[in-house]
């Protein structure tokens, strides 16, 4: 058996001295190498020896084996030379021409201003929370307190997804989440109040044009506790908008409605480009819209497994894009989303 051993490195170290592309060397080394390769085949007529000899016997196996194995790795490595330089040798490479410069990387303007955002709410006492972006109906709607037959869901123009392929589909609709609002939700149901986050994400809805596109960026916030008022709402805000868009701006709310918030506001802050002055941007009014907000809707508390009858809370949301618009002095959204250097280059 120790001649059969020696015969087959013998003959290993002549084939893959020839071996000069990877499908060869692959090829021998399953050949030699493999489960049913011929060293599989020597070794396994070892166990009819007496122990002495297949004592012996292994450790000539064990250097055959090594060996071949060393004789692999160069083949290997003569191959990949070869193949390389066969590319090379058909290829005409001009010497003078200058080296291709890396532009230096840059933040996105849209990462940037969500970035920013939440540091200032982290630094108010607010928790970052994050969730799916393929929500289920319940979460995204009925739990929001918009019911399947609420006329606030054509509001959102959603976009479905085919479930079947799930392997336990859900009872409900599946769909790209329309706000971040479902974080909320989990939040309430995964924690007990004081409840106190924040849900930066990215959100869909059908929509396409100067100022809407079909993925866009939200910051939404929650405050859930014993006692919380709307002042607390309004002061929270002011906070917000003096720290990120100056101390000299100043915060209107305006009465709304949003299926989710009772009592519900919009609020203004005054023109970042006039000062509150008016101009062509802020419609000569002096104020911009700038989010949604209000105190959370008693159906939505008992909905996150809050009791409503103990706990009141607020939340607001913003579209981060809007705001980023705001702060660079964009006029069309689409060109946040074009990946032209020319532009992310400015930020």
């Amino acid at each position: 058996m120790q001649e059969k051993l020696a015969a087959l490195a013998s003959e290993a170290r002549q084939e893959m001295g020839r071996a000069d592309s990877p499908e060869a060397v692959e090829a021998l080394r399953v050949k030699y190498l493999g489960k049913k390769g011929l060293l599989a085949g020597v070794l396994g007529g070892m166990g009819k020896l007496p122990p002495d000899e297949r004592r012996g016997l292994g450790e000539v196996a064990n250097r055959v084996k090594a060996e071949l194995e060393g004789l692999l790795a160069e083949a290997v490595a003569r191959a990949e030379e070869a193949a390389l330089q066969a590319e090379l040798s058909g290829t005409a490479v001009d010497v003078t021409l200058p080296g291709r410069v890396l532009r230096p990387g840059r933040r996105h303007p849209v990462s940037r201003t969500m970035e920013e955002i939440t540091q200032v709410f982290r630094r108010l006492g607010f928790e970052v929370a994050a969730g799916p972006e393929i929500e289920l109906d319940f979460y995204n709607f009925e739990a929001l307190n918009l019911p399947k037959d609420h006329p606030a869901r054509d509001m959102q123009d959603t976009f479905y997804v085919d479930s079947r392929w799930l392997a336990a589909p859900p009872s409900g609709p599946v769909l790209l989440r329309t706000h971040t609002s479902p974080v909320q939700v989990r939040s309430m149901l995964s924690s007990r109040p004081p409840v106190r986050v924040i849900c930066p994400g990215r959100v869909y809805r059908r929509d396409s044009d100067v100022t809407h596109t079909p993925m866009f960026h939200q910051v939404e916030g929650l405050l859930v506790d014993v006692d919380v008022s709307f002042a607390e709402l309004k002061g929270t805000l002011d906070a917000f908008v003096k720290a990120f868009f100056g101390a000299a701006t100043q915060v209107r709310l305006r009465p709304s409605f949003f299926p989710f918030t009772e009592p519900s506001a919009e609020v203004d802050i005054t023109c970042t480009a006039c000062g509150g002055k008016g101009c062509r941007i802020c419609k000569q009014t002096g104020w911009l819209e700038v989010l949604g907000a209000g105190m959370v809707h008693p159906n939505v508390l008992t909905a996150g497994g809050v009791d409503a009858s103990r706990y009141t809370g607020f939340a607001f949301g913003l579209g981060v894009e809007r705001i980023t618009m705001l702060r660079y002095g964009l006029d069309d959204l689409r060109s946040l989303f074009e990946n032209d250097p020319r532009f992310l280059e400015q930020f």
